[in-house]
C-alpha cells in the first residue's frame, strides 16, 4: 500500500460524499485506501458513506474526538508507505495524488518529512494557511496586527503567512495545514500522530514543529492542487470554537516557546492572547445581539470537518 488517505468528519454528510468521490474520480497509478473517522455525526454520513462506498475503511466514534485525536485514529491503522490528512470540505483534483506521491517519491527529496500542495478556496483565491512560518512571537505581532499587510513584501514582516514568497513556486516551510498533508511513514514512527492536546486548532501546527525538529524538511508544492470550502457560515461563532481558537495559541506558546523567551515577552505573549479572545467573546456577542431573530445558520469552525459538538 503506497497511500492511506484519513479523512475526519463530523456532520458535513455531502461534503464528505464529494470529498470521497473526486479521490476515486483521480489518476494514479499509486495504491490508496480510504480511511474515514467520523465525530458521532447525526445527519447519516456513517450510513451514506457504507452504502455508497463500502470499500472505505470506517471508524463511527460515539462521541465528537476533536480533530487530533480523530486523525491519530486513523493513522494508527494505516497501512500505506505515507498518510495523507485531507479535510472532509475538500476536493482533489485528478493529477493531485499522483503528482503529491511522485515529489515525495523521487530520489532527491527523501528528506523532506511532509508536503503540501496549493490550496484554493472557492473563489479562487490562495488559502493562505497551505504555506506558513512557525508563529514566533514577533511573527505572531506582526500578523495579529495587520503589520503584514503594510509591507506584503518585506519577509521581515511576513513570517507567518510568508505573503512575499511566489504561491506557484516550490519552496520549503515551516507549517502546512491539516486539510491537506501528506507524510511520511518514517516521519510518523519517529515523532508520533498529533497532540491530541489540541482539540481542533495547531495540533497542524505543532506536528509540523516536532518533524523539523526531528530533522525533516517540509516542502510546499504548488504544481498542483485542491480546493478547500473551508470558513464560517456566518460571523456568528460558538464560544467552544473562539476557546479552542486561543487556546491552541497558549498550548503551542507554552510547549515550544515559553522557555526560550524571557520572563517579559512571555507574558505579553500570553496577556495578547487573553486581550484577543475577550475582544472576540465581545465581537461574537454583539454580531449574536445585532443578529436576533434571524434563523441561526449552520455555523463552522476552522472547516466544517472540525466542527465541535456544543
Amino acid at each position: 500500500m503506497d497511500l492511506s488517505i484519513i479523512i475526519v468528519n463530523y456532520n458535513t454528510r455531502q461534503l464528505t460524499l464529494d470529498c470521497i468521490t473526486s479521490v476515486y474520480e483521480s489518476r494514479t497509478e499509486y495504491a490508496y485506501e480510504i480511511i474515514l473517522i467520523d465525530n458521532h455525526s447525526s445527519d447519516g454520513t456513517v450510513e451514506a458513506v457504507a452504502e455508497q462506498f463500502p470499500e472505505v475503511r470506517l471508524i463511527a466514534n460515539q462521541e465528537n474526538t476533536g480533530f487530533a485525536k480523530a486523525n491519530n485514529q486513523g493513522l494508527a491503522i494505516a497501512g500505506g508507505r505515507y498518510s495523507l490528512l485531507l479535510n472532509s470540505d475538500t476536493v482533489v483534483q485528478q493529477d493531485t495524488l499522483q503528482a503529491m506521491l511522485s515529489f515525495m517519491d523521487a530520489p532527491e527529496n527523501k528528506k523532506v518529512g511532509a508536503a503540501g500542495c496549493k490550496i484554493i478556496l472557492p473563489d479562487g483565491s490562495l488559502d493562505k494557511a497551505c504555506k506558513r512560518g512557525f508563529p514566533t512571537p514577533s511573527a505572531s505581532f506582526y500578523y495579529a496586527f495587520g503589520i503584514s499587510k503594510l509591507f506584503p513584501d518585506n519577509p521581515r514582516y511576513n513570517q507567518y503567512q510568508l505573503g512575499h514568497l511566489d504561491p506557484d513556486q516550490a519552496y520549503p516551510v515551516d507549517c502546512l495545514v491539516g486539510a491537506f498533508m501528506l507524510v511520511r511513514q518514517e516521519v510518523i514512527e519517529q515523532v508520533g500522530g498529533l497532540d491530541e492536546t489540541f482539540f481542533m486548532y495547531g495540533e497542524d501546527i505543532d506536528w509540523c514543529y516536532r518533524i523539523k525538529q526531528a530533522d525533516w524538511d517540509i516542502h510546499y508544492y504548488p504544481y498542483t492542487y485542491i480546493i478547500h470550502y473551508k470558513g464560517a457560515s456566518s460571523r456568528r461563532k460558538p464560544a467552544k470554537i473562539i476557546y479552542e481558537f486561543h487556546r491552541a495559541m497558549w498550548v503551542f506558546h507554552q510547549k515550544h516557546y515559553q522557555a526560550k523567551y524571557n520572563l517579559l515577552t512571555n507574558a505579553a505573549v500570553y496577556s495578547g492572547i487573553g486581550v484577543k479572545l475577550a475582544l472576540s467573546f465581545m465581537k461574537n456577542g454583539l454580531n449574536r445581539f445585532s443578529s436576533r431573530g434571524e434563523s441561526e445558520p449552520r455555523i463552522t469552525g476552522k472547516s466544517s470537518s472540525n466542527e465541535v459538538n456544543l
